[in-house]
Formats: structure tokens, sequence, C-alpha cells
């Protein structure tokens, strides 16, 4: 691909302060990203996986701005959102959309649905009553709810109702990116897919991109073209969707999918056992941030690892890079 990025993430860090403690002369900090870079294009599914506490769910929210970043930079369509103003900073936040992991508790359960599903193009203004409604029912209808059940509130729905409200919302300001963050881990299996089809029948009707988070392997597989993982809050591999997932070049990858059972894509060789917990967060490791549960750990290990082409081969058509100075070794042996 070739066409200019719609959101380009630069070596984001992001950090909370914790209270500091009696005998402690610094103020201890939370560093939930460290470093991470990716580009989403115009109309392509970028997907994140990774373990509960690796920064998935911080990332975007610093890419959409709930929450503050240290450094780095977010550029949407080339435009920084942390340094626009006013109106220009308005416009480009209309540019990107988020749909949550709980429809519930994301829709205001005293707003009536057309006011839920209209209520950033309220904020924006200028617009009527009548026009908000006629705009409603347009957005009703492309996620498939009967205009009749506009008036309800949002206790009356389903789960899966609730998440069409939700991706209806999100639409309501035709952007250019949809943030998911587990947007189907709340819902029955069978209304998973209904879900996954909508989103993949708004993506083809309005050339959408999205950026899914999500601990479902199988899911980012069909859904994504391209996929990274994270660990500890850094990116320890990236590319094709299908590549990374089906020959997993670091040993975080291999075990992550180690985990999923799967009767199509079995990885029997690939089954390493990690070593303790995820490391505490406020202390870094040295080196690897892998390293310490990491079964190939050699020398050279200690030292930080950049993310870097995997094979050099393959990198023009595929782009893939890993974090680990042993993966053409270890790819070898396997």
């Amino acid at each position: 691909m070739t066409e200019a990025p719609l959101l380009a993430v630069e070596d984001l860090r992001v950090r909370f302060p914790l209270p500091r403690g009696w005998f402690e002369r610094e103020r201890p900090y939370v560093h939930a990203v460290n470093g991470v870079d990716l580009v989403v294009r115009p109309g392509e599914s970028f997907g994140i996986v990774g373990e509960s506490g690796c920064g998935k769910s911080t990332l975007v929210q610093a890419i959409i701005g709930l929450v503050g970043h240290g450094s780095g930079r977010v550029l949407i369509g080339g435009a920084e959102l942390r340094l626009a103003q006013g109106q220009a900073q308005r416009d480009i936040r209309q540019r990107m959309q988020i749909v949550f992991q709980d429809p519930q508790s994301s829709l205001d359960p005293r707003m009536p649905v057309w006011r839920l599903i209209t209520e950033p193009l309220h904020v924006r203004g200028g617009m009527t009553r009548a026009a908000l409604r006629a705009r409603a029912a347009e957005l009703a209808a492309a996620v498939g709810l009967r205009p009749e059940l506009l008036d309800r509130l949002p206790h009356a729905f389903s789960g899966g109702q609730r998440q069409r409200i939700a991706v209806a919302r999100a639409i309501s300001t035709d952007p250019d990116l949809l943030i998911l963050d587990e947007p189907t881990s709340a819902l029955d299996v069978s209304v998973q897919a209904q879900i996954i089809n909508l989103l993949l029948k708004l993506q083809r009707e309005r050339n959408l991109a999205y950026l899914l988070i999500s601990h479902d392997v199988s899911l980012v597989r069909h859904f994504c073209d391209r996929v990274a993982v994270m660990y500890l809050g850094q990116i320890v591999e990236s590319g094709p969707a299908q590549a990374v997932l089906e020959q997993p070049a670091h040993p975080y990858t291999r075990t992550l999918l180690a985990t999923v059972p799967s009767l199509e894509h079995p990885l029997p060789q690939l089954a390493a056992n990690r070593v303790g917990e995820l490391p505490n967060n406020r202390v870094l490791p040295a080196g690897c941030f892998y390293r310490e549960r990491c079964q190939s750990a050699a020398a050279g290990c200690d030292r930080p690892q950049a993310l870097t082409v995997y094979d050099e081969a393959i990198a023009a058509m595929e782009g893939r890079r890993v974090r680990c100075h042993r993966a053409a070794e270890l790819k070898a042996v396997i």
C-alpha cells in the first residue's frame, strides 16, 4: 500500500502518576504505553491483540484524546490533535469516533435513542430538532434498527441492539476512522456475528477504517488486514494479519497463539509456557521486556530490542516487523 496514512502514531508514551509513599523520594508512575508506532490507512482494518494489562485500551484512549500522553505524536490525516485548537481540533475529532466494549454503560439511560444517536451532531450544533430526528432515522436504518423504536430508552433494547445504537452514534459525524474497543466481547456468539457483519457492511459502503482492540484472535484473523501484538505497552510484532497469526515470529506471539484452541490452525510446536505473571509496569524490565518470561532468552536479550524488519526477503511485500534479535534464528529452529 502506498496510500497516505489516515492515522499515524509516532513513539507514543503514556504514564500515570501514583501516590508517593512515605519513604519514596521520587513519584512512582505506571508506564502504560511505551513507545508505540503504528499506521492505519484509509479503508483498512488494523487489529491490536495482547493479554489483559498490556496497554491496548490505554493506547486507543490516548489516540482519541480521552487520556493525555507524555510524549510522541498522534496524527489524523497529517494533523496533530494535541496541537490543534478551536474549530480545527473539533474537525479532527469528528474524523474519528469510538465504539466501547459495553454498550449499556456507554449510553445515557435517560435519553431516548434518537437523541443518543444524534448526540455528536447536537453538540456540534447547527441542526434543528426535526433535522436531528430525520438524521436519527437514517442512521437507525443504516445499522438495522426500526425507526419506530427511536423514542424508547436504552434499557428497552437487547445487548446487540444497544451496540447497534452505539455504532449508529459513532457514524453520525461521517468519520473516516472507527476505534472498536472489544466491540463484541459483551455479546452472545450469534449476536457477535451480526455486529461484525454490520461493521463489514458499513466499511464497504463508507470506506471506513477500523482500529480494532480484541482478545479474540480468530476475530482479528477474520476481520483485520493488518495486526500488531502488544506486550507491556510495546508492539512486539506487526504485519499482515494472516502472516502474523499463521507464522508468528516473536516468542510472545507464539505463546499467545498457543493458548488459543483451534482445530483449523493448530500450533502444538509453539506451545511454550509463560514463566510467571505480567511484570509490574511501575518499573519496566531492562532490555527485552519479555526476557524474564521467555524460554528462548539468550545472550543479547538484556539489551533494548528495536522493532525491526523480520525478513528482508518479504519485508517490502508484507511489512513484517518484530522486536526480537533472535527472530530469524528461532524461525530456523521451528
